[in-house]
């Protein structure tokens, strides 16, 4: 005779249970129900030795314990006031198979094993039929205790053997963990639970929690999964184990687009594996780990698809897990040069090597420049027409274990390809500080000067870590507040020593060619340029709008470059969504229009007379000065991420050109546009300021001190937010 206990907490319909008295006939069981909402009603079975219905009264709890359990969850209460009563703790120690018939029971039944580790634990009555059936046929193996369960039993995990324990997540996926239990919420929650509760192995918690967070992603419940993977995380001790649940708890967060809860847990976590492998001498290990981490840290959802970054405030504080760490700083220590760089050529033209990755869109003005000079040899290489290169660069986990000593292939075919390159050249212009850069200073560059000029897509990536910057000799910003940033984010760029020199260095620009007369209508034409990124904010200029033609409705707004690419994430999707609701009820009263990309920004200018910058953050901006240099009256949002900063756009700006808010902003728009005469004179001062300033015959100057005579470099203003280290800033130069 074989005993079997039917749990229920929800109400259990009659034709169920007469149908689980079926299932049963001629299988020399006895059944005993214990129903939480009572027994009335049901039909009598011969099979049905007791039936016990437990009215859950608060009394038989106990004021405080009454008023905890009023508060949990329905399987959480039932177990309760179940583990309270001698009869069902009695049964469930003598039978052999224990079942829960709904899923707010699994969690009592759960705990029901625990008490008798001997008994199948199962999760409806097909499973018990099943459970019956495999103990009748082998009789003899269940008198032994290391079986396995269906429902996760931490006691009889720990006592199982090692070879039946391996198989406990099989078991678990198989019989208990279906979307049909984890699409309720009871069931979802119990195997939380259970995924959480102490005393599991760590190898089987590990298993149990994959096994369950990937059931609830495919039942549709990430948020779950989520849960799931951070509760194991919670109660495991296995470095790497711990590392990769909350790891895959923040990238389901981040896929998603949300910013994970316990980001800097998981990336800590992967530090802290990088570590363990770096002491035991594991470098490729090590540097997996740090590959893991960084990409957590850097991820675009974090600091590209919304308005807002972690790197805003501190970034040393946001990126503390990843500079303590000992893998870290090893693999960001100076390697350092044979010899320093050789002063520029004096007996011939100096060879000067333009090194990209596909773009090259900043480098025409300067590219041209130097390739019109006598004195100046220049030569160019795309590391994408280097196929071996390129495929290095796709790695950083492979850059990042040659940085660690752990893959000398990596550096020998770097050698290979690199040297012919480093000999010719006098100087090494890398525009970007991404993979070609990495490549460059990975091997010694003799006596060839390494210049990097970095934009601002760098500073949030893994491309400065990667990079080793005793073997840069120069590094260029093209903006103050984008050195600063960078150098608080990257220690290898403070202080003095193997530190390379710091330069700021607007962009090169041909501000010349977009002087041409204003149409009479530009007046109440609002411009906004390059709206694709998220960061562009192109909904601020949307609320101004909105202000300006409360006003006036003579205002309309421009909109110039491709729309926000919502494609990239869930958190640019939305708002993409948002910008183009709000920009299509705009379009269908006239009131704005998207002009897409154009091959001639300055003819399309010409109709603009006020030009503004949206953005919560610029490297430098180039669309907007451009637009100022046309004579549009410039109206730009003081950049919110930068706001707070010793420099940001208040100091690479006119003071009257910036605004903090929309109303600031249709503030000055109507100021300036009130009047033709007022209009065309604001316009006129902004042009003079943006051709003094950023002109590319001004601008010029700095790169010939830069490139041709590196000794004259440090004179226009120092600044101090290097560390010790040099830095030069250069704002305006006169021809």
């Amino acid at each position: 005779m074989i005993d079997v206990l039917l749990v229920a907490v929800a109400e259990v319909p009659a034709e169920t249970l007469a149908a689980a008295a079926r299932n049963f006939e001629g299988m020399n069981v006895r059944l005993r129900l214990a129903s939480f909402a009572g027994t009335d009603g049901l039909p009598d079975s011969p099979l049905l030795a007791e039936r016990r219905s437990f009215a859950q009264s608060s009394a038989a709890l106990g004021r405080k314990l009454a008023a905890s359990a009023a508060k949990a969850p329905a399987p959480k209460r039932a177990w309760t006031h179940a583990q309270r009563d001698a009869w069902l703790l009695r049964h469930a120690r003598k039978s052999k198979v224990l079942v829960a018939l709904d899923a707010q029971a699994v969690y009592t039944v759960w705990h029901l094993a625990r008490v008798n580790t001997s008994a199948h634990a199962c999760y409806g009555v097909a499973a018990a039929v099943r459970a019956v059936t495999d103990r009748r046929e082998r009789p003899g193996y269940y008198t032994r205790t290391d079986f396995v369960n269906a429902l996760p039993s931490p006691k009889a995990a720990v006592r199982a053997a090692a070879s039946r324990t391996r198989r406990l997540p099989k078991a678990v996926a198989r019989r208990a963990i279906g979307p049909r239990v984890l699409r309720t919420d009871p069931g979802a929650r119990a195997w939380r639970m259970a995924v959480g509760a102490p005393g599991l192995p760590e190898n089987v918690r590990f298993r149990l929690a994959k096994r369950v967070g990937d059931g609830l992603r495919k039942a549709n419940r990430p948020s779950g999964a989520v849960l799931t993977f951070n509760a194991a995380a919670e109660q495991t001790r296995e470095p790497r184990h711990r590392a990769d649940l909350l790891r895959t708890a923040a990238q389901l967060e981040l896929k998603r687009g949300q910013v994970p809860a316990r980001l800097d847990d998981a990336v800590a976590a992967e530090s802290a594996c990088a570590d363990l492998s770096w002491r035991k001498g594991n470098g490729k290990a090590a540097a997996a780990s740090l590959a893991r981490g960084m990409e957590l840290a850097f991820h675009r959802v974090l600091h590209f698809d919304r308005t807002e970054s972690p790197m805003a405030g501190d970034p040393g504080a946001y990126l503390a897990a990843l500079h303590s760490g000992a893998a870290f700083t090893a693999m960001t220590a100076a390697s350092g040069r044979a010899e320093p760089a050789a002063a520029p050529p004096s007996d011939r033209p100096l060879r000067l090597l333009f090194v990209t990755r596909k773009n090259a869109n900043f480098l025409t003005e300067i590219r041209d420049r130097y390739e019109d000079r006598a004195d100046v040899e220049v030569r160019s290489l795309d590391i994408t027409n280097e196929p071996p290169l390129d495929a290095l660069v796709k790695s950083p986990a492979r850059m990042a274990a040659f940085r660690l000593g752990a893959d000398p292939a990596f550096g020998h075919t770097v050698e290979d390809h690199l040297r012919p390159h480093l000999d010719w050249a006098d100087t090494v212009f890398i525009d970007w500080c991404t993979g070609p850069a990495v490549l460059f200073t990975a091997v010694d560059p003799g006596t060839t000067r390494i210049v990097v000029r970095l934009h601002s897509f760098e500073t949030f990536s893994v491309w400065p870590f990667l990079t080793d910057f005793s073997r840069v000799d120069d590094v260029v910003f093209v903006g103050a507040h984008l050195r600063d940033l960078t150098v608080a984010a990257v220690p290898a760029l403070r202080g003095s020593g193997s530190a390379p020199a710091l330069h700021v260095i607007p962009n090169a620009m041909d501000l010349g060619r977009y002087d041409r007369p204003k149409s009479d209508d530009a007046r109440f034409t609002v411009g906004l340029t390059g709206i694709s990124a998220v960061a562009k904010d192109p909904r601020w200029a949307l609320a101004v709008l909105k202000l300006l033609r409360a006003s006036d409705d003579r205002y309309r707004l421009f909109l110039i470059g491709a729309d926000v690419d919502g494609s990239l994430s869930l958190a640019a999707r939305a708002y993409a969504a948002a910008y183009e609701k709000e920009v299509a009820a705009l379009e269908s009263s006239g009131a704005a229009r998207r002009l897409g990309q154009l091959s001639d920004v300055p003819a399309a200018l010409a109709g603009i007379g006020v030009i503004m910058s949206s953005s919560v953050r610029e490297s430098f901006h180039c669309g907007f000065v451009e637009g100022a240099a046309s004579g549009a009256v410039p109206v730009s949002r003081n950049w919110p991420f930068f706001a707070d900063k010793p420099n940001g756009a208040h100091t690479l700006f006119p003071a009257e050109w910036l605004a903090a808010t929309p109303q600031e902003a249709a503030d000055r728009i109507l100021a300036l546009t009130g009047t033709e005469e007022v209009w065309r004179a604001a316009a006129s001062e902004a042009a003079a300021h943006a051709r003094s300033a950023w002109d590319w015959p001004v601008v010029a100057n700095a790169f010939d001190a830069l490139l041709l005579s590196p000794s004259t470099l440090l004179s226009p203003s120092t600044s101090p937010s290097a560390e010790g280290g040099e830095s030069t800033e250069i704002r305006a130069f006169q021809p």
